[in-house]
Parts: structure tokens; sequence; C-alpha cells
């Protein structure tokens, strides 16, 4: 059976990551043009050409995004062998390092991430929020361990890294309680010209909610639109609008920000992933946070 060359794909792997062939051969100690042979060496070993010309840099061919997937697989799979085998691997397991992608309500990221405290032994949590891309890109050099998203990675995403579905909810309505008294009269058509608080249009709940109403032919007001979603909730609070948001968490949505509900929408929901760099979660944590999502969160929907 024909095996690839490690070595040349580990040229190439390089070259791809770094996008020149003159800073991969600093970061290989080659001289460029002993690099350049070995990537067309394994170019015609592969029977297809792997980069095109783009500008000032190299750019991945589609059989080039193919052996770029795997390439970064089998070298993710040999560091963590070597961490494995030297004992401690590149983050002692007490400690958890999660990203939590900005759009996941942070009432949501405090239930998924909760059961990480109670472990024995303790484990030391550290959480960063963040931009999807940049979460991933972190979680691709092992900065961190997991990151909760609502959206799963696409495979337009060069990183090797492995959906967790967690649960999904389905979405409730909320206003304050004078407001929500009103709209769940006629919910939904109640929310015709009611003023709206949304997610800006990157969100996955918004563009769900902007076919909703689409369906339903609810034009509502948007009052305002946020990045951010716990600032969205404090405008809330004050009666600026109507905001939605997961059914699973409606009870502490009520307590904290002093609003009711109006109604539950069956028809949209939200889903959460763990996303990894292991196609089977390993890390005690980790495990937890999914089976508690499973068991406790999203059990209900």
């Amino acid at each position: 059976m024909r095996q690839p060359n490690y070595r040349h794909l580990m040229y190439f792997w390089t070259v791809a990551r770094e996008g020149t062939v003159r800073e991969a051969s600093e970061v290989l100690h080659l001289a460029q043009p002993t690099l350049s042979a070995q990537i067309r060496k394994l170019e015609r070993d592969l029977g297809t050409p792997l980069f095109r010309k783009s500008g000032r840099y190299l750019a991945l061919t589609e059989s080039g995004r193919t052996v770029y997937r795997y390439a970064e697989e089998i070298f993710s799979l040999g560091a963590d062998m070597i961490a494995d085998l030297e004992g401690e691997g590149t983050r002692s397991v007490d400690e958890l390092h999660v990203g939590v992608a900005d759009a996941v309500p942070k009432l949501i990221a405090l239930e998924l991430v909760k059961p990480s405290l109670t472990l024995e032994p303790p484990v030391q949590l550290h959480c960063v929020e963040g931009k999807p891309a940049d979460l991933l890109a972190q979680l691709s050099v092992h900065q961190l361990d997991v990151v909760l998203s609502d959206v799963p990675i696409g495979p337009d995403v060069n990183v090797r890294a492995y959906n967790h579905v967690l649960g999904a909810s389905t979405v409730t309505a909320f206003a304050t309680a004078v407001e929500a008294r009103r709209l769940r009269r006629r919910f939904p058509t109640s929310l015709d010209g009611a003023p709206v608080l949304l997610p800006t249009a990157a969100a996955s709940l918004r563009r769900s909610l902007d076919r909703w109403f689409e369906r339903e032919s609810i034009r509502p007001r948007i009052q305002a639109e946020f990045d951010d979603s716990a600032l969205l909730k404090v405008f809330a609070g004050t009666g600026a609008g109507v905001f939605f948001a997961s059914t699973a968490i409606r009870r502490d949505i009520e307590r904290q920000h002093q609003v009711r509900a109006i109604g539950e929408i069956e028809s949209v929901r939200e889903t959460f992933y763990a996303i990894s760099v292991e196609r089977r979660v390993k890390h005690p944590a980790v495990l937890a946070i999914a089976d508690t999502a499973r068991e406790r969160l999203f059990s209900d929907d």
C-alpha cells in the first residue's frame, strides 16, 4: 500500500501555515530551493497540485485543502502522542481553558461551564470570550481545551476540530411585566409593529428570527441591535423592547432581568456545541460539561 512521505507532508503543512516558501524555510531551517523541490516531489507523488500563486502568497488548491486537513490531524495526533508519553500533556488536566463565542448568552455559558467547578479533584477554570474565528485559532494551537458556540465549525474553516452537540432549546419572547401581559394575548401576531431588541445579523439566532418573522408575516419595529447579548438584556430590562432568548434559561432570565415571558416560539431553536480538537472528548471537565448539558440544561427540549 502506497504511503505518503511524512517529511514532505510536514514541509507542505508548514508552507501552508506560513503562506510563503521563504517564511516556511526560516521555520524549518531549510534553503528555499530545497523546500520548493520537496513540495514539487510531494505533488508528483500525490498526482495533484497543492498550491497556486495568489499575489505574494501561496494559496491552497482544492486538493491542497484536503491534504492540509489530513496533515493537521496527523501532526496534531503526533503532538498528543508525545504529550501523553511525557506524562503531563501540554497542560495539566487540573486546568480547563474554555473559549465562549460572543453570541452565546452569558447565562447559557454559566450553566454549561458550572459543572467543571464541582469536580474532584478541583479544576482551575480559565474562560475567555471572543469571535468564533479567533477562538478556533487558539483551539488549533491548544491554547484552549474547548470552544462553546451557537454555530458548528464549518467545512471552510482550516482547523481540524470536531462538533459535539450539547443540546438545543426553543426560543421564548420576553418583555417587562406590563408589556408581557399586553403582548401575550394575541401572541405572536401581537409582535407586529412592537419594538424589538435583536442580535446583529451575524448571530445565528437573528437569522432564525428573521425567517420566522417572514413566515408569520410579522413586521416588528427594530428598536436596536446588539453584538453583546448581555447588554441587550440590560436594555430590555428598562422597557426598551421585546427580546428573545433560550427557553432553557427562562426562569433565570425572568429573575435576573426583571422581565416576563410573552410566549414560546417552538419553530425557532438554538443549538449549542462544544468544539474540540478531539474526535472523542477525554478531558474530564469537558465531559462533565457535555453530560450535564444533555441531562439537565437541555433535557426537556
